[in-house]
């Protein structure tokens, strides 16, 4: 079942009660609830929503991923549950001993998913998609010549015009394209915990300041799904300036957006707990493939 996303941009408070989410309003507005069962992510945007310690039991419990924006409203930081699995220990066990072949492997298969979708993307929008695809089969083990990079450069102003750069910082839709990557990335770590990994532990990214580098690796194949939702907000709002919460909330509908997994269609939320038990298995050594999704 997919589960739901739930937005808050209001100040309100957060409780729990008959294992119900409720939403209560200061200025009278009508109190709200759901149960916490049926969802998959509480995004938190507003700095005046307080919430409960029993309702952030409950969340975690439920492997409820809570989202926090920081003032700029912004995706800065998640709750998970770190205790998602019956055999935690053992998954970790296998995550830790992975060695270094193994994991330049993995590497390489999320490398040649990712530009496959970044050519069906461009495919599926009647571009040039072929000077991106050809990249793939050239990625090796590890990827040590940066073919991630170079299919890159030819891939986004095939998608977004030649004026365009993908920059941290850059001009719009970089802020559409920016918040989109922060769902995937809280939903990617979800997943990972779901699956009993630690998503702190990169198969490529390791960068000793971040918590989330196994999330940041395995959300590459899935990033030109936000590509694909941005070019579609930008050809139909005159404003993206400004991160309104209206494009916010067309954003986070990526979560349930349809992928294709060999002869399955499912929504990427669903399709994200595929890869994530795939990679579980690379681990312990029971499978050899990634189970990632292909754009096409």
């Amino acid at each position: 079942m997919i589960k739901r996303t739930l937005f808050f941009a209001q100040p309100c408070r957060l409780t729990v009660k008959d294992r119900q989410l409720v939403a209560s309003y200061p200025d009278g507005g009508e109190t709200r609830s759901a149960p916490v069962e049926d969802l998959g992510f509480v995004v938190i945007e507003n700095q005046q929503i307080s919430i409960s310690m029993p309702l952030l039991t409950e969340l975690t419990n439920n492997n409820v991923a809570v989202v926090f924006c920081n003032s700029f409203h912004y995706p800065s930081s998640m709750l998970l549950n770190l205790d998602g699995h019956h055999i935690q220990q053992e998954l970790f066990s296998h995550q830790v001993a992975a060695t270094e072949p193994l994991k330049k492997n993995l590497w390489k298969q999320t490398v040649e998913a990712k530009i496959r979708n970044q050519a069906g993307a461009l495919l599926k929008l009647s571009k040039d998609y072929r000077k991106v695809l050809h990249f793939a089969d050239k990625v090796k083990s590890g990827d040590p010549e940066n073919v991630e990079g170079s299919a890159a450069r030819i891939y986004w102003p095939l998608l977004f015009g030649s004026t365009f750069t993908r920059e941290q910082h850059g001009d719009p839709p970089n802020n559409l394209l920016n918040y989109g990557y922060a769902i995937i990335r809280a939903a990617v770590a979800r997943a990972l915990a779901g699956s009993g990994l630690l998503a702190t532990l990169g198969i490529h990214h390791h960068n000793k300041y971040n918590a989330f580098c196994l999330a940041d690796d395995i959300m590459e194949p899935y990033r030109p799904y936000v590509d694909l939702l941005v070019h579609e907000i930008c050809s139909h709002e005159e404003n993206i300036d400004e991160l309104k919460t209206e494009l916010k909330l067309k954003l986070l509908e990526v979560l349930a957006c349809d992928v294709r997994m060999g002869k399955q269609t499912r929504p990427l939320m669903i399709g994200l707990s595929s890869t994530t038990a795939s990679l579980a298995k690379c681990f312990a050594g029971t499978a050899k493939k990634l189970n990632y999704p292909l754009i096409n």
